[in-house]
């Protein structure tokens, strides 16, 4: 979001209220008892936690006003959701509420198009966490999503796998004053590792002391990917004695490495 930007929806960002948090409890006794005044109170009262928790997903390309009003529709959600007795503060139960909703937007509208049995799955197993979270207040396993799906563990996991936003390598994950860290600097890439390298020079230079034929035979097997009795038959020698020089040159090369 631009930071020069303070008209959403047709809302002035800067002019949106605050509540305290006696003022919320208040409301939100009045809203139990049907009184829709309060409701509407209570809403704009916390458009701005909607507004502070979108400017997480301003880089995704979506339009602003988009997510403002998806964000809108988690908040409404939480506030039809929320129960005085929890003693937790409306923001804490609401701002997952409104990132789901928002994350649901954005999966339902990416340009990586997943099967709808696949996303109906996972939403399935999205709406089984929140519900186990809600009667145990903890995060319940895979095996156990699945099991109150009734379905395969395996196929849970493909299902939230499927639906998971792809990610910008070039998206920052940290910035402090310098220059930024983005996550393609923390992808490791296992060909170029010194590690690797070490290996590949160590593993040349045993070759280099094995004799011709031990050389031939594993060429034959590991680089060409014959079988043993491939390679006893284009050698002239037996299977047997493939195996058996296999391995003595294998034995060889662990001891130079």
């Amino acid at each position: 979001m631009r930071s020069n930007k303070v008209e959403i929806c047709g809302v002035n960002t800067s002019e949106l209220p605050v509540l305290t948090n006696e003022e919320m409890q208040k409301l939100f006794i009045k809203i139990k008892a049907g009184d829709m005044e309060a409701r509407e109170e209570f809403i704009n009262g916390n458009l701005r936690l909607v507004l502070s928790i979108i400017q997480r997903f301003n880089k995704r390309g979506e339009h602003v006003d988009d997510l403002f009003q998806v964000g809108c529709i988690g908040l409404i959600k939480a506030i039809d959701n929320f129960d005085l007795s929890h003693n937790v503060k409306f923001s804490t139960y609401a701002v997952p509420m409104i990132i789901g909703e928002i994350r649901r937007y954005l999966r339902d509208n990416n340009s990586i198009r997943v099967s709808r049995s696949l996303r109906d799955i996972a939403y399935k197993a999205l709406q089984s966490r929140e519900q186990f979270v809600n009667r145990h207040s903890r995060e319940p396993t895979v095996t156990e999503i699945a099991e109150d799906l009734n379905l395969p563990k395996e196929e849970v996991v493909f299902a939230l796998d499927a639906i998971q936003e792809p990610i910008s390598l070039f998206e920052p994950i940290y910035h402090d004053s310098g220059d930024a860290i983005y996550i393609m600097d923390q992808v490791k890439d296992d060909k170029s590792e010194d590690e690797v390298w070490l290996q590949g020079i160590a593993l040349r230079e045993a070759l280099d002391k094995l004799n011709d034929r031990e050389k031939h035979i594993l060429n034959l097997r590991f680089y060409e990917g014959k079988t043993q009795m491939e390679v006893a038959d284009e050698i002239g020698i037996s299977q047997a004695q493939v195996s058996r020089l296999e391995k003595n040159a294998l034995k060889n090369m662990r001891k130079f490495i």
